[in-house]
């Protein structure tokens, strides 16, 4: 005979970006929901029935978490004591280790923003829209600095060992998803899946439909930081308006 059913309300929090959302989904679909990974993390504590997480606040596909809830019963076999709330805590968050992570080759990405500094073609490197044939693909790139940061999120995830990095590109202008499509490819030299000599042929080609599938960055994590001016054109500016 089983020991009685005990409930737990436990909390917790994710990134939400490799996930359709929080709620269980088809095992057999490409990306799962959050409740499906952490229902087969709670199958290793062994329990008599299979333990079911009912989520409190349901999220969308690619949505972060600070704090979510869920309630869970556990049954454990004959003789088996109720989880203390510690040890519940301490074996599910064992059992719910990082996802693999292919850290980033931060060097070759720098060698790769070499090749995006000054004047180029970035045809490769724009998302053709309505004003794609009246606007010149030459662009200029004054500065592209990959640095560390803290990361605005940071404090909520101490304990994961998580690294934020940076990327922050200069320009007196940007061509539709530009900045989108660099990062992009400079995130997948540093994860090997380009070489930085890529960046260079990919510049050479000057064709928008040569760029990687799949590798232009979310928008989510893009910020326009500043808007500088020249005092010298702001003079002519304004002596052109008198």
């Amino acid at each position: 005979m089983a020991s009685p059913k005990t409930r737990y309300l436990v909390f917790f929090q994710y990134f939400g970006s490799k996930y359709s959302g929080v709620m269980e989904t088809s095992t057999d679909q490409s990306v799962i929901g959050v409740q499906n990974y952490m229902e087969k993390a709670a199958q290793n504590l062994k329990p008599v029935v299979p333990i079911k997480f009912h989520i409190s606040s349901r999220t969308d596909t690619g949505v972060h978490a600070l704090c979510n809830s869920a309630h869970l019963d556990i049954q454990r076999a004959t003789g088996k004591p109720p989880f203390h709330e510690r040890e519940l805590v301490c074996s599910l968050n064992y059992h719910l280790k990082s996802e693999p992570i292919r850290y980033l080759n931060v060097p070759a990405m720098q060698d790769a923003a070499w090749f995006l500094l000054g004047t180029h073609d970035f045809s490769t490197f724009r998302s053709l829209n309505s004003e794609t044939p009246f606007r010149s693909p030459v662009r200029t790139i004054l500065q592209v600095d990959i640095r560390p940061s803290s990361g605005f999120l940071s404090h909520h995830y101490e304990y994961r060992g998580l690294e934020f990095w940076e990327l922050e590109f200069k320009s007196r202008s940007f061509l539709y998803r530009q900045v989108r499509r660099m990062v992009g490819a400079l995130v997948a030299v540093g994860q090997g899946k380009l070489t930085p000599r890529h960046i260079k042929e990919l510049l050479e080609i000057k064709d928008s439909r040569a760029f990687p599938p799949h590798a232009m960055a979310p928008p989510s994590g893009l910020f326009l930081k500043s808007v500088e001016y020249n005092e010298a054109d702001l003079e002519k500016t304004m002596t052109a308006g008198e």
